[in-house]
């Protein structure tokens, strides 16, 4: 009776995993907000935080006492059972989202676009009190942000060592708020190129990646988790600053393919729902919560 209902539990989490997947690959939805809402969130920090040097010292030592210790601790089970879900997703999408960039740029761009704005704005929002430094770190980051997106004309090219990175950095940015990783991959220039690695199942290219995020957790989790508990204002308005500077990309790939304006209005206004929609959810979850 336990095993059924272990396994039941663990097929909810995969489903969960199913739906951060789907959001984490697209370019302006954090998967993290879809773990908040399912109720996942602080189980889901809890395992990450607790990822730590530890557990590579404990494997490398082959101390199997140590090392039982640390995956216990690490909650494996729920993190396999995720990520089986948060795969499975990608790699459904993953076709899906390369024919929509090659078919439909404009639309998708002004989607993506539409995404990136009002996930700015939700994150702007939650800042708890305004002051001149907030809006100098806002500057400073709407500066950076723009010279950011201006990477994607770089042809720093697609190796295992750029892939590896691009995972440190985009990995790291899921676990901010509201942050996600695909438009880190994106404005990298690495994201359609790990689409089709995706697809294809390319190992090398995916494990380059997925090695840089592990690496990227074990290496900026504590810090950045630091800095967002101990300049939590500041943080935030950097980091919406870097979202509406880098969506300089977006719209610049777009009318390269055609005309936003006309032919992609409608869908930024819908990419505006989708997250003012999913901002609703996630405030009504935690006011019932509360």
């Amino acid at each position: 009776m336990n095993l059924r209902r272990d396994l039941q539990g663990y097929a909810g989490i995969y489903l969960r995993g199913l739906m951060m997947g789907a959001c984490d690959i697209i370019p302006g939805v954090s998967g993290g907000t879809i773990a908040l809402i399912t109720g996942i969130y602080e189980r889901l920090v809890g395992a990450i935080g607790s990822i730590d040097l530890n557990l590579v010292k404990d494997l490398f030592r082959a101390d199997t006492v140590a090392l039982r210790a640390d995956l216990k601790r690490i909650d494996i089970p729920f993190l396999i059972a995720l990520l089986a879900g948060i795969g499975t997703s990608f790699l459904l999408m993953s076709g899906v989202i390369l024919t929509l960039l090659t078919d439909y740029a404009v639309e998708t761009y002004s989607f993506f676009l539409g995404l990136i704005v009002a996930s700015a704005v939700a994150i702007f929002v939650d800042i708890r009190s305004h002051s001149h430094a907030t809006a100098v770190f806002l500057v400073i980051g709407a500066v950076a942000g723009y010279i950011i997106g201006g990477l994607c004309y770089l042809d720093i090219g697609h190796s295992l060592p750029v892939l590896f990175l691009t995972g440190m950095v985009a990995l790291c940015a899921m676990i901010l708020p509201g942050i996600s990783g695909a438009y880190i991959t994106l404005v990298l220039n690495q994201y359609e190129f790990m689409l089709a690695a995706l697809q294809a199942l390319s190992i090398p290219e995916l494990l380059a990646y997925i090695t840089g995020g592990i690496a990227g957790l074990l290496l900026f989790a504590k810090a950045l988790k630091y800095l967002l508990s101990t300049y939590h204002g500041l943080m935030l308005a950097l980091l919406t600053g870097l979202m509406l500077g880098s969506a300089r990309m977006l719209w610049e790939r777009g009318t390269a393919a055609g005309d936003m304006v006309s032919g992609g209005w409608i869908f930024l206004i819908a990419g505006i729902v989708v997250v003012s929609a999913v901002e609703y959810t996630k405030r009504r979850y935690q006011a019932n919560m509360a």
